[in-house]
């Protein structure tokens, strides 16, 4: 699977590593990836998402349900 929020849609990105020297290589930048179980009560099952950090406080936030909602009217697989 790609590196890939499933909710926030956070991929990976560019940038420079820079050294004490200020000698510049390319990087990359990785979304911190959670792969994570929920109990969906509404539909009695369990459901496995790949989240962001910043993906998990918007299913604490806002609720389980009204996430998955939002997902599948944009038509992710669930």
């Amino acid at each position: 699977m790609a590196r890939v929020c499933q909710v926030t849609g956070k991929v990976p990105i560019g940038g420079n590593k820079v050294s004490h020297s200020n000698i510049k290589t390319k990087r990359r930048f990785l979304p911190n990836l959670q792969k994570k179980r929920f109990y969906l009560a509404e539909e009695d099952k369990w459901i496995t998402l790949k989240l962001s950090t910043t993906a998990l406080r918007t299913i604490n936030k806002n609720g389980l349900l009204s996430v998955v909602k939002e997902l599948r009217a944009q038509g992710e697989k669930i």
